[in-house]
């Protein structure tokens, strides 16, 4: 079992370190290439920083849990809400008037809705993620058709000062540490789940979705305690929305997934309900102040103990 947590340890460790740097490396390659700061901050920062995840549930699906690949998308949607939103309302507060992200929000529930009405007809197959796909490309081209020059003027990870050499270091780490990771998250999470008698659907929901949500929760606190926590709504809305669309759509594409029953009973809904949960902070600007973030980490916790 101790090697068990050691393996769970390191491989969120490499997965944090992957994604960093991969994320480094395609943006500065990209902006080298005469890629603009908007085109690169819609797309490859939004792909680079969901790369743990996409990864983690690609390795778990081909290792034939699926449970685990199903569970990490779903928990890193709810715990994106309720602990990243929670921790940093929590801490600061986050301020949302202004906020233009009410069409984003809108296709958020709508992907969550979607996935739901897949998973209730059977488990999700090819042709339903080259749907998932199909809906990521009409998202990406609204939201480059309708960007500004300044919406993504600083991308994530973007240093001018970096060379060749140092962006080919940075995507070989990347490209390294990420599947290495991702396998030693996967087998050590699954023979823990075996050993304490927890369903792989549980650890997919908990622990590694919670582990490959780090680097956002990471950079939403650091962004919080920097005054910008509204940045934190910014970016949950969009990598819940990412998840779904592409992380799901990619998998299922490459294998097919099943639906553990407990995720139709229970997961699935509290997916849906946390993503609501965003509509009066949205729509009316409530300002998400500390008794807000408790809350929501409240509801984390009793989902948690549900589960458990």
């Amino acid at each position: 079992m101790v090697v068990d947590l050691f393996l769970v340890l390191a491989g969120l460790g490499l997965l944090v370190l992957g994604g960093d740097h991969l994320v480094k490396g395609a943006v500065n390659l990209s902006l080298r290439l005469g890629v603009t700061p908007t085109v690169v901050g819609l797309t490859v920062v939004a792909f680079g920083t969901s790369a743990p995840e996409l990864i983690v549930s690609l390795s778990a699906a081909l290792k034939g849990s699926t449970d685990i690949a199903m569970g990490n998308v779903v928990g890193s949607n709810i715990a994106n809400v309720l602990v990243i939103l929670g921790a940093c309302a929590a801490l600061t507060g986050i301020p949302t008037k202004g906020l233009d992200l009410r069409e984003s929000w809108v296709m958020m529930m709508a992907a969550s809705v979607v996935l739901i009405l897949l998973a209730l007809s059977g488990p999700i197959g090819r042709m339903d993620g080259i749907l998932l796909l199909a809906m990521l490309g009409l998202v990406l081209w609204r939201q480059l058709s309708t960007a500004t020059p300044d919406d993504a003027s600083q991308p994530e990870g973007a240093d001018t000062s970096a060379n060749g050499g140092k962006i080919a270091l940075w995507l070989a780490i990347g490209l390294v540490a990420l599947p290495v990771g991702a396998q030693l998250l996967v087998s050590g999470a699954t023979d823990i789940a075996r050993g304490f008698g927890i369903s792989e659907t549980v650890i997919g929901l908990t622990l590694v979705a919670v582990g490959t949500s780090l680097p956002e929760l990471a950079a939403s606190i650091a962004s919080a305690r920097a005054g910008r926590a509204d940045m934190a709504m910014g970016n949950v809305v969009g990598s819940n929305l990412f998840n779904i669309l592409a992380i799901l759509g990619i998998t299922a594409l490459i294998k097919p997934l099943p639906i553990p029953p407990q995720m139709l009973q229970l997961d699935l809904w509290v997916m849906l309900a946390s993503a609501a949960l965003l509509w009066p902070f949205l729509f009316r600007g409530v300002r998400m102040g500390k008794r807000v973030g408790l809350g929501l980490l409240a509801c984390y916790a009793v989902y948690v103990g549900v589960l458990l």
